[in-house]
């Protein structure tokens, strides 16, 4: 089992930024690739960003690349994602998730273990 427990999330004005952080307990952190996901309202769940178990590897989604960094610290057992020049579109529920090594970043069930997500939201 794996417990993760994200932060982090807010109220920001378009343009501005956010890092939201995820905590991991439980097995080894650096056994599983991590993920962001989120979720506006009446849509569904969508992949953000993804980053290998040692982190060499980084995947973004295209809505988000070149404004999303993920990062990973194992020593911390924490992954975080750092957001800039947000839009109001961006407004959703985030979700820290950990899959196995080897399956694919992009698919949502291939994730084992999710958070409770944080809410983010950006005004116009």
């Amino acid at each position: 089992q794996v417990q993760l427990v994200e932060s982090g999330g807010g109220l920001v004005q378009a343009g501005g930024s956010l890092r939201l952080s995820c905590a991991a307990s439980g097995r080894t952190f650096n056994d599983y690739a991590m993920g962001w996901f989120r979720q506006a309202p009446g849509k569904e769940r969508e992949f953000v960003a993804s980053i290998s178990r040692k982190g060499g590897f980084t995947y973004y989604a295209d809505s988000v690349k070149g404004r999303v960094a993920i990062s990973r610290d194992n020593a911390k057992n924490t992954v975080a994602l750092q957001m800039n020049s947000l839009r109001p579109e961006d407004t959703a529920v985030y979700y820290c998730a950990a899959r196995q090594g080897g399956s694919s970043p992009y698919q949502i069930d291939d994730y084992a273990y999710w958070g409770q997500g944080t809410q983010v939201t950006v005004s116009a």
